[in-house]
């Protein structure tokens, strides 16, 4: 039977009257005998149908047929008190309806105050959760027990007042109420207010004392739960009152609300944490940046705020914490099948330092675009320039490769012959010096056509005797067709431009517009960046899922010693 839907078959003729709030229809058929506690199928009676309409009047013409004046009678009190299938009193019923009045009167009669429905609600509660603040004032005032809770979830009076928003409310309540009462999470009213963004009733609750840096089970302060839910004034109000953005959150890593606000990218509250937040948190040992959840988001507006407030492309490693490398690594490994995201974007021009793991994203495959990005923003620089790892940190408004970095960018690329066809010709016209692959893997694993446009770029007159045998060999075995010329000591012209090029260095000749003021002939200008070279083209099948690629290097990866 549906305890919720009343079948209008069941009511009895009081019960409609005292729903119509008609009281003299109500007194004539008492009199005339019909009876006042017939159920309906919810199980509702005529008292019940009265006090949900709200009618004073009614109530009062059911309480004197059942002699509910008298405080002597049991009988009278267990019908005020009477409860319907879903286990809701008459006062209930009128509580829930904001029916102050009636609610009054019942009390007068011994109606329980604190009578529990099956769901464990009770007037209070009712009276809270619609709203009626007379109502509950009066409750109150009586007496109502106010910290029981209410829920399956524990949630008390207060927790449903601030849930709901009901700021008058909470007004009342906070001065009888456990302020810092929990629930099966170990949620506090105020982190409720935090939470969904009520910003008066966060006031009200620390200004009566309530704790702002509460946390629940899962060690979430009510500053988290608002930065993540990009309740921008709760969040200034919980600063300025002392909230601590510096306090772990989460019994895993050391979260901290700056991550929640990165990670769903509401911008004005992560430029508030900013200015707040410590700064370990961006670089230091057993942390995490929150440039990782930003990049885990692909919330671009995230990474670039942070970016652009000093946080380090490169973060820390965290391996040991959340299995990422960098926040690089994790950008393109979200987009390693797709078009590479903004995130990669973004932190390629920041200057993230790029490892072997990403160099394979650029090298290992048969698409350019992600070699194609770095180069826009990375200037390879000269084996002589280099030392350790100090190099210039900027060159014609791009970073420079650290020597690291070059030497895995080498160490890939003579792992990847493969896709040289690929990533050849993109690394000799923007600086990369021809010699530096000049190495006997290249040219024992090279195609015909990519060994060819190799040797274009260099005196292969001059090559040391043990590459030279391994080009005859390959000759020989018919694994690679030279070009006529290489027969040839190089002529002069081509001499010429690499003198050119060890003058200028590769990277000015091929990066920059200094050819076009030497004092040579216009015509010249192609010749002495090698663009009369035919590029080589790939022809092998499509490469295999990123993952592979990776593990594939990393199986058969050798060091190759390139610098």
């Amino acid at each position: 039977m549906d305890f919720t839907e009343c079948y209008g078959d069941t009511v009895s003729s009081v019960a409609a009257a005292a729903r119509s709030g008609c009281r003299k229809q109500v007194r004539r058929l008492i009199k005339r005998g019909c009876s006042v506690d017939c159920r309906d199928n919810r199980g509702w009676n005529a008292l019940h149908e009265a006090a949900a309409a709200g009618s004073k009047e009614c109530v009062q013409e059911i309480l004197s047929a059942v002699g509910a004046g008298s405080s002597s009678s049991s009988s009278s009190r267990a019908y005020v008190n009477s409860l319907t299938h879903e286990g809701e009193s008459a006062c209930y019923l009128a509580a829930q309806r904001g029916h102050l009045a009636v609610v009054r009167l019942l009390l007068k009669v011994h109606a329980n105050i604190n009578q529990l429905t099956n769901d464990l609600s009770c007037p209070l509660y009712a009276a809270v959760d619609s709203g009626h603040g007379e109502v509950v004032e009066l409750l109150v005032g009586k007496g109502a027990e106010v910290n029981r809770a209410h829920t399956a979830s524990c949630w008390t009076c207060l927790h449903q007042a601030v849930y709901k928003g009901h700021s008058e409310i909470v007004r009342i309540l906070v001065n009888v109420c456990n302020l810092e009462a929990l629930d099966d999470h170990k949620i506090s009213p105020l982190f409720v207010a935090a939470q969904y963004g009520r910003r008066e009733c966060l006031e009200i609750l620390v200004n009566a004392g309530a704790n702002v840096n509460t946390q629940a089970a899962d060690l979430a302060t009510p500053l988290l739960i608002s930065s993540q839910e990009g309740h921008q004034a709760c969040v200034d109000f919980l600063l300025d009152h002392g909230a601590d953005p510096n306090k772990a959150c989460s019994p895993e890593w050391p979260q901290l609300p700056i991550h929640a606000a990165a990670e769903f990218g509401h911008v004005g509250v992560l430029r508030r944490l900013i200015a707040v937040t410590d700064r370990v948190c961006d670089q230091g040992d057993g942390m995490v940046s929150p440039l990782y959840v930003a990049v885990h988001s692909n919330q671009t507006k995230s990474i670039e705020m942070l970016l652009t407030e000093g946080y380090s492309p490169d973060a820390q490693d965290c391996t040991h914490t959340l299995s990422l490398r960098s926040p690089l690594s994790l950008a393109l490994d979200r987009t390693s099948n797709k078009p590479y995201s903004e995130s990669v974007k973004l932190l390629v021009a920041a200057g993230a330092n790029l490892s072997e793991d990403d160099w394979i994203y650029a090298l290992a495959t048969d698409k350019t675009d992600l070699l194609q990005l770095v180069l826009e923003h990375r200037w390879i620089p000269r084996p002589e320039t280099l030392t350790t790892d100090c190099s210039i940190p900027h060159h014609h408004g791009k970073t420079v490769l650290k020597l690291q970095e070059l030497r895995e960018l080498l160490c890939v690329a003579l792992n990847q012959v493969h896709f040289a066809a690929c990533w050849l010709s993109l690394l000799l016209k923007t600086g990369l010096e021809p010699s530096l692959l000049l190495h006997p893997h290249m040219l024992e694993q090279a195609d015909s056509e990519v060994l060819n446009y190799l040797l274009e770029f260099v005196d292969w007159s001059t090559l040391s005797p043990h590459l030279k045998h391994i080009l005859d060999r390959r000759r020989a075995e018919k694994t690679w067709e030279p070009r006529p010329h290489f027969d040839s000591v190089p002529c002069l012209s081509h001499l010429c431009r690499l003198q050119v090029r060890a003058a200028l260095g590769p990277d000015l000749l091929m990066r920059t517009s200094v050819v076009q003021q030497l004092p040579v002939p216009t015509p010249l200008h192609d010749f002495l960046k090698f663009s009369d070279i035919p590029e080589a083209s790939y022809t092998h099948s499509p490469p295999l899922p990123i993952l592979n690629r990776i593990q594939e290097h990393r199986s058969a990866h050798q060091h190759r010693h390139v610098l």
